[in-house]
């Protein structure tokens, strides 16, 4: 897989849990790189923004090629913040899908993000991968658990083999939320703050807690250092930058031979 250091290849990040493991391809972007003016700026790859469709075309090819992919070997879905989950064996544009799987060479599968959890999830055994898209009723729907059950039963992974990255996404001390949202996760995952009389919710620990009870191995997960609030600089954020703001990717595939 394409290997880049964070201070000198600002477009993307490569999870370093999936350092050196042979033609997989796997990278979450920033903000850097691009073309789209403020408040876009710059490397928006979100089509779902009032961004000039050129310039989100120009951020894709240029974050693409990058990792040495075409755009045409891109699957993406149009997501809507529920657990559906699709695998595939063709590049495409899909709709209403919040997880993609795939043991197709050459298909690279990618979820947009910019306060919601991506999580990408190799089996090198099977030689299979996952990119999910996690906000808050995703993770509580599990759905990352649902994509491991998936992946067995479509491909017959063992989550024990298992490699994944909790992305960048927004952080425990920003997502602050009511009773109405807060009441659907487990205590462990949420905290009361009373001189704001809000709860506060970590997903991140939520989504790797999921990874865990599904079986994967502690040291096969990594979670990111990241936050789109606190490294707003670096990410976009939904939240802090109030809807006006761009996308990012998380990206994931095996190279086509």
């Amino acid at each position: 897989m394409p290997t880049t250091d964070s201070l000198t290849t600002p477009m993307y990040r490569c999870p370093a849990i999936f350092q050196g493991q042979a033609s997989l391809i796997a990278a979450e972007s920033t903000r850097h790189g691009g073309v789209s003016p403020a408040p876009y700026h710059s490397l928006n790859l979100g089509g779902s923004t009032q961004d000039d469709p050129a310039h989100v075309a120009e951020n894709n090819r240029r974050f693409f090629a990058a990792l040495g992919v075409k755009p045409e070997q891109v699957a993406k879905s149009h997501q809507v913040h529920g657990d559906r989950i699709l695998p595939v064996t063709t590049p495409g544009r899909f709709e209403g899908y919040d997880a993609l799987i795939t043991h197709t060479p050459g298909v690279q599968i990618a979820v947009t993000v910019a306060d919601c959890t991506p999580i990408l999830i190799y089996d090198p055994v099977k030689k299979t991968v996952a990119a999910i898209h996690a906000g808050w009723r995703g993770t509580v729907a599990h759905i990352v658990r649902k994509t491991l059950v998936l992946f067995e039963s479509e491909y017959g992974v063992q989550p024990d083999t298992c490699l994944a990255y909790v992305g960048t996404c927004i952080d425990e001390c920003s997502f602050e939320v009511n009773e109405d949202v807060a009441m659907h996760f487990d205590s462990s995952f949420k905290r009361w703050d009373s001189e704001r009389s809000k709860f506060f919710i970590d997903l991140k620990k939520a989504n790797r807690e999921d990874l865990l009870e599904a079986g994967v191995r502690p040291e096969n997960v990594e979670v990111s250092a990241f936050s789109t609030v606190l490294n707003n600089e670096d990410y976009f954020s939904h939240r802090l930058e109030k809807g006006l703001t761009g996308r990012m990717l998380a990206t994931i595939g095996i190279a086509g031979t």
